[in-house]
């Protein structure tokens, strides 16, 4: 390895060494309040170094990454969305009976294994970022230990995540078996010297858009979902809910770009009926839920199945650099959104005392806590899709392109989908509305609500002026289709 790459490495290195540090410290001393600012000095240090990394170029760090401004847009995002995390489980942790400091350790891990995932272009690095990041989640989904619900979920998230990488695995496997090559590239040259019709390749492709559609909770291999995002911590849940499922997606995305194996064949297809199955299914589902965590289980299920839109149109349009355009503006709109939706969640619940999650106890939070009533109503405005906020202008980009597309499928299954939704977000700003003098407020802290504004506002300046993340997007575009 030469100095260069060693400089494009700086953001993951930076976190490791960080993450070591941190480790000894625990070792000498344990201090809640000392390990959660030395995590969030480890997540600021790694997002400094992305320009630093940048400035290295694109590099091949061994065949097993890429390290590009595509890489740097989604590990600049996981680093964000790490801190926000590591922020609202300091007061959220407080207090309880279990271990705390090995929590933030855990969520660099996991940071580290998603970073991974999206500067793969090989097999051997995309099955060590997705362990790294899944077992990691599976003991933060246990938090607190001593509860019930937490255990229940990460024992239900272990036991089917297992099922989705060992599908993952064995499709790699007859992949490899079939191309006699891992690498993204090597894939690709294979499919585009006429054996697209190996029948072990197409079957190992379909066992891995099958592993893939369950880490992004496609339908039909969506059921952990919902059980897991009610039973787990809320501030895991929000971490859950965006980087992992980013993650997965930034990986797919390249390994669709790199292996060109996303034509009009049953790959397009399965994808197609599992993202309209995903649409209409999800927001049907979530009508009937009573639990507002269980409601954006559903909801991110529909929102995964728009987001497959965007890698669906690279099979369809002219020019693909508009289809990873399209598909980050979309992804960076709905992680801005749901985090910022799971982080009002937290906000009022606590480890010691359990997770405000039915709806009925949101009753009367406009009178109560307006501050924490507004973000969640402009978030839940913005996963709706109504105008001046990330989410209209997230669904616009995805509704344009699967015109361009002519994905008139998918585009009508969005647009049923979205009519649905308004009705199940709405009954949550209804009920927050309804007056209920009696009881008392929700505990809050200042930190808290200061993350809770600075969300609320960049869902609505993704709205009122997209601009900049656009042209971001479309730089990033640019140069990963000018790569290949």
């Amino acid at each position: 390895m030469t100095a260069l790459d060693f400089q494009a490495l700086a953001p993951h290195l930076t976190l490791t060494g960080a993450l070591l540090l941190i480790l000894l410290v625990v070792s000498f001393r344990r201090s809640h309040r000392l390990t959660a600012a030395l995590t969030l000095l480890a997540l600021v240090a790694a997002f400094a170094t992305l320009p630093f990394g940048l400035s290295a170029g694109t590099k091949e760090v061994t065949p097993l990454l890429l390290l590009d401004s595509y890489a740097a847009f989604f590990n600049g995002l996981f680093i964000i969305i790490a801190a926000v995390t590591a922020l609202l489980s300091h007061r959220y942790l407080k207090g309880s009976a279990g271990s705390q400091d090995e929590f933030y350790l855990l969520l660099l891990i996991a940071t580290l294994g998603a970073m991974t995932l999206a500067s793969a272009q090989h097999f051997a690095a995309v099955l060590l970022g997705l362990e790294v990041l899944s077992i990691s989640l599976y003991t933060l989904v246990a938090y607190p230990e001593e509860d019930n619900p937490p255990l229940e979920a990460a024992l239900k998230y272990l036991v089917l995540s297992g099922v989705g990488s060992t599908t993952m695995l064995f499709g790699m496997a007859l992949i490899y078996h079939a191309v006699g090559g891992m690498g993204f590239a090597e894939i690709g040259a294979f499919a585009a010297s006429g054996e697209r019709s190996d029948v072990w390749l197409a079957a190992g492709l379909l066992m891995f858009i099958a592993g893939a559609a369950f880490k992004l909770s496609l339908i039909p291999f969506h059921m952990w979902t919902p059980d897991v995002y009610q039973g787990a911590p809320a501030p895991v849940t929000g971490y859950l809910a965006t980087v992992s499922k980013a993650a997965v997606f930034a990986m797919l995305l390249r390994f669709t770009l790199q292996a060109d194996l996303l034509d009009k064949g049953v790959a397009f297809t399965l994808l197609a009926v599992m993202a309209v199955l995903s649409m209409v299914v999800g927001n049907l589902l979530a009508l009937l839920q009573e639990s507002i965590k269980r409601l954006l289980a559903y909801s991110s299920i529909a929102h995964m199945g728009y987001l497959m839109i965007g890698l669906l149109v690279l099979a369809t349009l002219s020019d693909p650099a508009m289809a990873v355009e399209t598909a980050l503006v979309f992804l960076a709109g709905y992680l801005a959104m749901t985090l910022a939706a799971f982080a009002v969640v937290s906000e009022i619940s606590s480890a010691a005392a359990g997770d405000r999650e039915r709806i009925d106890e949101y009753t009367g939070l406009f009178w109560r806590r307006p501050a924490l009533a507004f973000v969640l109503t402009l978030t839940l405005l913005s996963l709706a899709g109504i105008p001046l906020t990330a989410g209209f202008i997230a669904k616009f980009y995805l509704f344009m392109a699967g015109i361009e597309g002519a994905l008139w499928g998918l585009v009508w299954a969005m647009i049923l989908g979205s009519a649905i939704a308004i009705y199940y977000y709405l009954k949550i700003v209804f009920a927050m509305t309804q007056r209920q003098p009696e009881g008392g407020a929700p505990p809050t802290s200042v930190l808290g609500m200061a993350v809770l504004v600075v969300l609320g506002v960049i869902v609505l300046a993704l709205g009122v002026y997209p601009t900049p993340l656009i042209e971001l997007s479309g730089a990033i575009a640019q140069s990963l289709i000018g790569g290949l």
